[in-house]
């Protein structure tokens, strides 16, 4: 017997890929994704705030006072009482530091003129009304 070499003769091509299936397949995900994600909705408080054309923006670095339509008061998005808040409005003087008062347009103003005497008795060196507006006004 004699052996012989036997030449294979194999060529390797490089195949295509089909990406339509992976591209499918993607694409339920992306689906499957968007229908069980949990969208994040960011709690707030729910205040109509006045309209105004003599309105501007301001800095951040004030302390944020929130009046609703139930006169509950909120102290930066958290509740307070009226104790606390005094308290709070003492250091804010010390601070030197100006108060935003966020008032829905259903709030007493008896509430309002409270916290407004207040500030004005601790020395809050700037107090300031947030407003929106006025629809067809300018900036």
């Amino acid at each position: 017997m004699r052996f012989e070499r036997i030449k294979r003769r194999t060529e390797i091509r490089k195949g295509q890929l089909d990406i339509a299936p992976l591209i499918d397949v993607m694409f339920l995900l992306l689906i499957f994704f968007m229908l069980t994600s949990n969208f994040v909705f960011q709690p707030g408080i729910k205040v109509s705030l006045p309209k105004a054309v003599t309105s501007e923006v301001l800095g951040s670095e004030s302390l944020v006072v929130t009046v609703t339509g139930q006169d509950l008061l909120y102290l930066d998005d958290k509740p307070v009482s009226i104790g606390e808040l005094q308290g709070r409005l003492r250091q804010a003087a010390r601070e030197k530091r100006g108060l935003l008062l966020k008032s829905d347009t259903g709030a007493s103003l008896g509430r309002v003129v409270e916290i407004w005497d207040l500030c004005r008795d601790y020395g809050i060196p700037q107090i300031n009304i947030a407003t929106t507006q006025k629809a067809g006004e300018g900036a």
